[in-house]
């Protein structure tokens, strides 16, 4: 389960396999609930009447500005469709049906919705929405504007979205506030709370400008921020709406403190630091272990002015890496892939380049339980046997663990084994170059918009010529890197996938045969695995937290020993850097930093403002 209101959006349907084929009219009921929240866990953690989220500071202060970078162009302020570079933020001006909180992220809550309808076999829901909920403009947010906004986004929104909610058979307007969705399809427990993250939109308004067009102009939600100023591909302003109906909601107490909230372009991520340095803009999350360890020891870090933390966190870590594009011929053998991944050497790089901050994961769903470990279960070879035919033997065996060399960074037995793989699939040495039967040369595009994965590729470039191999790496802009992107024109690209506490129907984006072709996906390996597609579907389908857990271990398993990636980096926590300015809560959430829940600190400010050089 993923969050809608991201850039990179979730697919659900697909046609499901045979041997997961449960019908409607076979798990029936009249049970139906009404409640506050929906949960995937066995219980909300707030129940109904709660005033607060309780790590937040409900009394904490509004005011202030916070300013932030962002490393991509934007073109356009609309985020829904397919057509140009949004900018970051917008899911500041708009608001969900209901919403996640960051310290419970298997459970929805009320927010536009006040209360949920839900039968016992989950084949629909019904959102009763709040009285006092509002557009900007003072008019009430009706029925009417969900069903139109959940037309729109299926029918013309960004592709990941039309298959997101293709297992919603429509929405049916009940009365003035209450909208009735219906499901297709076998039983599904995300299904409710995907239609809980739909993204609601003001019909009047936006069908007087066009769904699909891409603009600039600052339209307006329901939400906590409005669109105060945009210069496209420099910077964008959200400024907080004074008049936001939500704001005394407890959902929302203690949250969206600051005044105005501002964000530039910088592309270099060296340019980037440099400013975050000088003071030109506030907050900076890290994504480089070598810069955590070097660059943050400036004068204002070591006076104080800046602050620097390491805050753990219990999510399921993201599964990044050098990603294979395998609809291209020289990918789709996997020993040839195995062999590209053992020419890595994590180990060489995480030391000299990376202040050895990091682990190496060997599972897509690394930091969780749902991490396959040592040899399958029973419950788990219940849903394997029937494919063994399609799988590798090694997906009986011990699961998968990510290569480890002996750090020297031209480790012979791993490179040797990668020449033997090679060899056995059909490639050869001739004159220092590896070739195939064809006589075709093998080389190799590392496409990124990041200049600083260079860094990281440079290593493979050397391990990869001692093979026969070229690697030559290639940086553009982002507006270009979106569009080879989305036309599957790469060889290798470095990404990932982040995952939640409760995998479902985001899979099927990931990595499903029906998503590989579909350019809004992510499937960016290209994977087309009849194995794979029933697995997916036996995750989404799984009745229970144990049935999940049991799924989702025998996917990683058949994924990992796909070796579609060379894994990269891991880890468990958020490295964050600030200038003293903010006051925030006494903890953090589970699931890391919350930093609509900190606020702009007036005596900080001063001070901070006092200890600059003039």
């Amino acid at each position: 389960m993923r969050s809608v209101l991201l850039p990179a959006l979730l697919a659900l349907a697909l046609a499901t396999p045979a041997t997961f084929q449960p019908s409607w009219a076979q798990t029936q009921s009249s049970d139906t609930k009404t409640s506050h929240a929906l949960t995937l866990g066995d219980a909300p953690k707030y129940a109904a009447g709660f005033k607060q989220l309780d790590y937040v500071n409900a009394d904490a202060p509004k005011g202030g500005e916070l300013r932030l970078s962002t490393p991509s162009g934007f073109d356009s302020l609309n985020p829904f469709i397919p057509k140009g570079d949004s900018a970051p933020g917008l899911g500041m001006i708009y608001e969900t049906l209901m919403a996640q909180t960051p310290d419970d992220d298997l459970s929805e809550y009320g927010l536009i919705a006040e209360t949920v309808e839900v039968p016992g076999n989950l084949s629909w829901i019904v959102f009763n929405l709040r009285a006092e909920a509002k557009w900007a403009d003072g008019k009430p947010i009706m029925a009417e504007d969900v069903a139109w906004s959940f037309e729109q986004i299926k029918t013309a929104g960004e592709p990941m979205l039309q298959l997101y909610y293709a297992n919603v058979q429509k929405a049916e307007v009940l009365g003035p506030r209450k909208v009735k969705f219906h499901f297709s399809g076998p039983k599904n427990r995300e299904l409710p709370q995907i239609m809980g993250q739909l993204p609601v939109l003001q019909k009047a308004q936006w069908e007087k400008r066009g769904f699909d067009k891409v603009t600039q102009d600052k339209w307006e939600g329901s939400g906590p921020y409005r669109i105060e100023s945009v210069e496209s591909n420099r910077s964008v302003v959200y400024a907080r709406r004074d008049n936001w109906w939500a704001k005394d909601l407890p959902i929302n107490k203690g949250r969206y403190n600051f005044d105005r909230i501002r964000y530039d372009v910088y592309r270099d991520q060296t340019v980037a630091r440099e400013a975050f340095k000088s003071g030109q803009y506030d907050f900076r999350g890290e994504n480089s272990g070598r810069e955590w360890a070097t660059f943050y020891d400036f004068p204002a870090v070591q006076q104080g002015l800046v602050k620097k933390e390491m805050v753990k966190h219990d999510r399921p870590g993201n599964m990044l890496g050098f990603i294979f594009n395998t609809r291209r011929e020289k990918f789709q053998d996997v020993r040839v892939r195995r062999a590209l991944m053992l020419a890595w050497d994590f180990e060489w790089v995480n030391k000299n380049l990376a202040h050895s901050a990091y682990y190496r994961p060997s599972s897509y769903f690394d930091n969780s339980e749902f991490a396959a470990t040592g040899t399958p279960s029973p419950e788990e070879l219940k849903l394997l046997e029937p494919l063994r035919s399609k799988l590798p033997k090694e997906v009986f065996g011990p699961a998968w663990q990510a290569p480890i060399s002996d750090g020297s960074g031209q480790d012979r037995k791993n490179l040797r084994e990668a020449a033997q793989l090679l060899k056995s699939a059909g490639w050869e040495i001739k004159d220092g170059k590896l070739v195939d039967a064809k006589g075709i040369v093998f080389t190799l595009e590392f496409l990124m918009q990041d200049p600083s994965y260079e860094r990281m590729a440079a290593p493979w470039v050397q391990s990869l010529q001692r093979l026969g191999i070229q690697l030559n790496m290639r940086a553009i802009d982002s507006a270009q890197y979106i569009r080879l992107l989305r036309s599957f024109d790469y060889d290798v690209v470095y990404s990932g996938w982040g995952q939640s506490s409760s995998p479902g129907n985001e899979q099927r984006s990931y990595f499903s045969s029906a998503a590989a072709d579909n350019p809004g996906g992510r499937n960016w390996p290209g994977i087309k695995d009849p194995a794979v597609d029933a697995l997916i579907e036996a995750v989404v389908q799984a009745q229970s937290r144990a049935d999940l857990i049991v799924a989702t271990r025998a996917l990683d398993r058949v994924l990992t020993w796909g070796h579609y990636i060379v894994p990269s980096f891991g880890l468990n926590a958020d490295r964050i850097a600030y200038w003293d300015k903010f006051g925030k809560p006494e903890r953090y959430p589970k699931n890391g930093v919350d930093f609509m829940a900190w606020w702009v600190d007036p005596a900080k400010v001063a001070k901070l403002n006092a200890s600059k050089p003039q």
